[in-house]
């Protein structure tokens, strides 16, 4: 194996190419004979490539070696896998007269598509890796030059920004094709392609119409498989065929998702698990993402292990209005999914760890850059984050946080005059502050914190972290008589009873629970847990269904393990906290 234009090429093609060319000095000739003798449409785009391709391969090439692009999302697919892909399909009946694949890399999926689908007729193949579209070349010569009685569609591997090219117009040109568009775009994200200055990026635009704040706390950061996948659906999703591409798993869930307000036209979604550290060597959850065109809208996706597809694992999707990770375990548990009574928050955010967190050390607060801090007590809480959260029941810190606030945007002039010492420390970390790039502090009281409020100041709260995938929830007590605060990666309900907060705690903690969101959430999401899925959690409903000596069980364990002495004498009242006024007035005249 050998390098021109950094693109691999067997010895086989080198020695072919050098031997047919050599002659000819007109790139028009020399691409008639190569797509005479392959079907390769435009091989050379100019005089330069021709000659330069000449002088290397007349010669004896030194091996160059390989730049790695896995900081742009490129993860190329290995031949063994991408024929394993092919042969699934084949075993689908599946069999294209036009093939597409948008970001075609170093070909594999388009020399496994020639050897295992005899009726194609056209290729499309997209890539912006100029060496990469060499190689696909190379690889289709390699191909045909064994294998020369197989059938040659009409083939162009075209150099280009996958989202510049024209796809609408194949959609037009072959309106009665059967097509399949195959193959593994990049795994990045739009924001991180931008930062690496590349140019294989959409344009501008807010395509699944994200609103400006969305879009400033994330949302607006897309994946670009994603974009790429929904621009292919949009494109040939009134033609005959199919789809199958290797996504990142998030991509699946938010199409899936999203397919009950678009109603694309594709069905038989489908969802084949990979192992990407077998495959690519990278611990990223992805897998192919499989549908039928030119369908009635389907709303749900099946599950599978791809490496044994006999049987589907889950089904996840719409069940009416609802989105569940897990559709035949969410129906025992569904009647709890509803609206939390308790309006669930994420704890504070200051995005100035090291002068706001401070650990005590000897009687004296230290902060993050080892410096001893001399602080008034008032504003510093015991401070939690998302790996303390391991215990039941919590009343003892190992962190400590400066609040400033006690609602966003509130003034934080009044710690000059009530606070000296904690305005003294904070004004000569300023820097910090300032420092802080979210956008959220612009225009905002120096030394702002956001995620807090009235909620953040009562005395019991139950949590639970957002990040770990532990379905366990936690009471946290006062300590010092002060409530304890917890950073951003956890979401919590706070309560003025500790009766109020263990009886929640005993509704979370059930099985009943835990199996709702089992069937809601999924594992391979960034956060397991967010707002929005803590907000379906029906304690009402709960509340009304669990058994009394389950519950007095429950809280005879907890009194024993940490010397509560509660009782069930505020459970009617509890009850009563979470009934909507409207529900109560009704039911009094019922």
């Amino acid at each position: 194996m050998m390098k021109v234009f950094e693109a691999n090429i067997s010895h086989h093609v080198s020695d072919f190419l050098n031997e047919k060319l050599k002659q000819i000095i007109s790139f028009e000739i020399a691409n008639q004979k190569m797509f005479d003798a392959f079907g390769i449409k435009h091989f050379f785009d100019n005089n330069d490539e021709l000659v330069t391709l000449k002088e290397i391969i007349s010669e004896n090439n030194k091996i160059i070696e390989e730049p790695d692009r896995a900081e742009y999302g490129d993860f190329q697919t290995n031949a063994d896998l991408a024929n394993k892909v092919a042969l699934h399909l084949v075993s689908k009946n599946i069999s294209p007269e036009i093939l597409i694949e948008p970001t075609c890399g170093k070909g594999n999926f388009i020399i496994t598509s020639l050897k295992n689908f005899n009726n194609l007729r056209f290729i499309y193949g997209v890539e912006i890796y100029k060496p990469y579209v060499w190689e696909t070349k190379f690889s289709i010569v390699d191909f045909f030059l064994k294998n020369s009685k197989s059938n040659k569609p009409e083939i162009l591997i075209k150099h280009c920004n996958v989202f510049d090219f024209n796809f609408s117009q194949i959609a037009k040109q072959y309106t009665t094709k059967d097509i399949l568009i195959i193959g593994n775009p990049p795994w990045i994200t739009n924001s991180k392609l931008g930062s690496l200055n590349s140019f294989n990026l959409p344009p501008k635009a807010n395509f699944k119409n994200h609103s400006g704040l969305d879009a400033i706390t994330g949302k607006g950061n897309f994946d670009i498989a994603e974009h790429i996948t929904l621009t292919m659906i949009k494109t040939f999703q009134e033609m005959k065929g199919n789809l199958l591409l290797l996504v990142k798993n998030s991509v699946i869930k938010n199409i899936v998702f999203d397919q009950n307000k678009n109603q694309y036209k594709i069905a038989s979604i489908e969802k084949h698990c990979i192992d990407c550290k077998k495959e690519f060597n990278v611990s990223v959850e992805a897998s192919l993402f499989y549908c039928k065109l030119n369908s009635i809208p389907e709303i749900d996706c099946k599950e599978f292990n791809f490496y044994n597809n006999k049987k589907i694992y889950q089904i996840f999707g719409w069940l009416k209005d609802k989105f569940v990770s897990n559709i035949e375990t969410y129906i025992h548990t569904r009647d709890i999914d509803g609206v939390s009574p308790f309006v669930w928050r994420q704890g504070l955010k200051h995005d100035c760890s090291s002068i706001m967190e401070l650990d005590k050390v000897n009687g004296h607060y230290v902060n993050g850059l080892k410096e001893v801090v001399k602080l008034e007590d008032g504003l510093v809480y015991g401070f939690l984050k998302s790996s303390d959260l391991k215990n039941t029941v919590i009343n003892q810190t190992r962190k400590f946080t400066i609040v400033t606030q006690k609602k966003v945007g509130q003034e934080t002039k009044y710690i000059k005059s009530e606070y000296p010492k904690t305005y003294e420390y904070l004004t000569a970390h300023q820097t910090y502050f300032i420092a802080r790039k979210s956008s959220i502090y612009n225009n905002k009281p120096l030394f702002s914190i956001f995620g807090i409020g009235d909620y953040s100041f009562k005395p019991y709260k139950v949590a639970i972290s957002g990040l770990y995938k532990t379905f366990h929830f936690t009471l946290i007590l006062p300590q010092d008589n002060k409530p304890v605060m917890l950073d951003d990666t956890c979401y919590l309900i706070g309560f003025g009873k500790i009766e109020f907060s263990v009886y929640a705690l005993i509704l979370l903690n059930s099985e009943t629970t835990m199996q709702f969101l089992q069937s809601i959430t999924f594992s391979d999401a960034k956060r397991t847990f967010t707002k929005d899925v803590l907000m379906r959690i029906d304690l009402l409903a709960l509340a009304k269904c669990i058994n009394k000596n389950d519950l007095q069980t429950e809280l005879t364990r907890l009194n024993e393990m940490y010397s509560f002495k509660l009782t069930l004498d505020l459970w009617d009242e509890f009850i009563n906290e979470m009934t909507p006024v409207n529900i109560g007035q009704i039911s009094m005249f019922a």
